[in-house]
């Protein structure tokens, strides 16, 4: 009778350190897995604005060049009519 006695003392011991071991252990990961998501949430935010960015800057860079082949055709035209060559759909007729 002894035995049972002991054994189950030592199960309820058990059972209590273990409960408390795994509640801590459990805290301890949950908290690191928080601060980790948090790292790649920034991390997230970061890249997706960094595209932003670079969408923004190619968009800038499109309507530059826009600009810069308006002002050529401009250009063009103008030398064009100074050498008396007139358009090309004059030259074609």
């Amino acid at each position: 009778m002894a035995q049972k006695e002991g054994f189950t003392g030592g199960f309820i011991l058990g059972a209590i350190a273990g409960g408390v071991v795994g509640g801590i252990l459990g805290t301890v990961l949950a908290n690191r897995a928080n601060n980790g998501s948090g790292e790649e949430k920034n991390l997230l935010k970061l890249n997706k604005q960094q595209k932003l960015d670079a969408e923004d800057n190619l968009e800038g860079t499109r309507r530059n060049l826009e600009d810069k082949i308006a002002q050529l055709n401009l250009v063009i035209d103008d030398v064009r009519e100074q050498l008396g060559t007139g358009s090309l759909e004059e030259i074609e007729n």
